[in-house]
């Protein structure tokens, strides 16, 4: 059915790799055991789980009791911020963040705002980036969190996260991180980093939906120690009850173990093809990229396709009456398509609602080729022409 699909949306959600599916298959068919059960059977699961939660922790350079298996970083973003909240609330109850945070985010901001936390949200730069100085302006002693995302999921946008931890630590604030669009595809160490606590799904890097992971530090003098917020059993060591989604873990814990081997190579192929789609759309009269084109995710560009309305584009380039391949790209988050509304990250850049409405997201993957591309390209000039010769 998608044979003639081309798909440009890969911060919404990957295909599952084939080997990662190889893998995570005799959990769902022959050993099913429950990784709890002290039977043999039982055992060879939670062996599995041990195998896999250790190849997690390798991807973000933590050790694996520090590994949470969640049900991807949705839960793993409540857990963390509210866990933060209720666990740190005799230091202070202020917590830092950006306005053009993951709506996870931003939405368990507004529920903490609610339950009497105050609530910092700072304003970026025309790039997408955070302005360090107003970090640092707006830390005090009653900051317990500061929470920024590693790399944006609209713009690919990368914070300067060793500077964050560093104003964050300074008052003695933790540091989450979202690095949902992150990991597995850039070189990333909690520890070097000075990350306290950080999340990420296994959609994102070629694992199926439904699982993922969070990091808490079990090292001083950020050791994080969160109350979990789902009880019943005392899984994962008392942080998130709950049966364990084997067949979700081990194939999440062979996909960072093939991401970690294809950092390199990832980078330099999807890197050299987003590359190229960039230039190739920015021929086009009135286009122009959206944040900052240094400090970015090698797999993602945002362009703005001026006087066009980006939902427009998109059913041009998906129309199969249309065209011989049907294409996927988003104008926005995935998990915000449902409102309609411009891109509140967008719009917190400097744009306007009108030029909001008229970007797309492009987000490569290691499955893309320049031949689909080559298509995308000609395609795009053909919709643009067409659209505005209608206007």
């Amino acid at each position: 059915m998608h044979n003639n699909l081309i798909y440009l949306d890969n911060n919404a959600t990957t295909k599952v790799d084939p080997l990662v599916l190889d893998a995570m298959l005799p959990f769902l068919m022959d050993n099913y055991a429950n990784a709890s059960s002290t039977h043999q059977f039982g055992l060879s699961a939670s062996n599995a789980v041990k195998n896999a939660r250790e190849s997690v922790a390798s991807i973000i350079g933590a050790e694996p009791h520090e590994i949470v298996f969640t049900s991807g970083a949705t839960e793993s973003i409540n857990t963390a911020l509210k866990g933060a909240a209720l666990s740190f609330q005799a230091k202070g109850k202020h917590i830092i963040t950006l306005e053009t945070e993951h709506t996870a985010v931003l939405d368990t901001c507004k529920y903490l705002e609610s339950s009497g936390y105050s609530v910092t949200y700072l304003p970026v730069k025309k790039t997408g980036l955070i302005d360090l100085e107003f970090l640092k302006n707006a830390v005090t002693e009653e900051t317990i969190l500061v929470c920024i995302m590693f790399s944006n999921n609209e713009t690919g946008v990368i914070q300067p996260i060793s500077e964050i931890s560093t104003i964050a630590h300074s008052v003695g604030a933790l540091l989450f991180c979202d690095a949902t669009q992150a990991v597995g595809k850039v070189e990333l160490d909690v520890n070097k980093l000075g990350i306290d606590m950080l999340c990420f799904s296994g959609h994102k890097i070629y694992a199926p939906k439904g699982i993922g992971a969070l990091y808490l530090s079990s090292k001083k003098p950020y050791k994080v120690k969160i109350p979990a917020l789902i009880h019943g059993g005392g899984h994962e060591r008392g942080n998130r009850s709950g049966t364990l989604n084997v067949p979700g873990i081990v194939a999440l814990g062979k996909a960072c173990e093939i991401a970690k081997e294809r950092i390199a190579i990832d980078k330099r192929e999807i890197s050299a093809l987003r590359n190229y789609l960039e230039s190739e759309l920015l021929k086009i009269e009135n286009v122009s990229v959206n944040g900052s084109t240094e400090q970015r995710m090698h797999n993602v560009t945002n362009l703005c396709f001026h006087g066009l309305d980006s939902d427009a584009l998109i059913i041009g380039l998906s129309n199969p009456e249309t065209t011989a391949f049907a294409i996927a790209v988003s104008n926005g988050s995935a998990c915000t398509s449902t409102k309609i509304e411009p891109s509140h990250v967008l719009t917190a850049m400097g744009l306007s609602e009108t030029q909001a409405y008229a970007s797309l997201r492009f987000s490569l993957g290691k499955y893309n080729t320049l031949e689909e591309i080559d298509y995308v390209t000609s395609r795009m000039n053909e919709i643009v022409h067409q659209l505005r010769s209608y206007s």
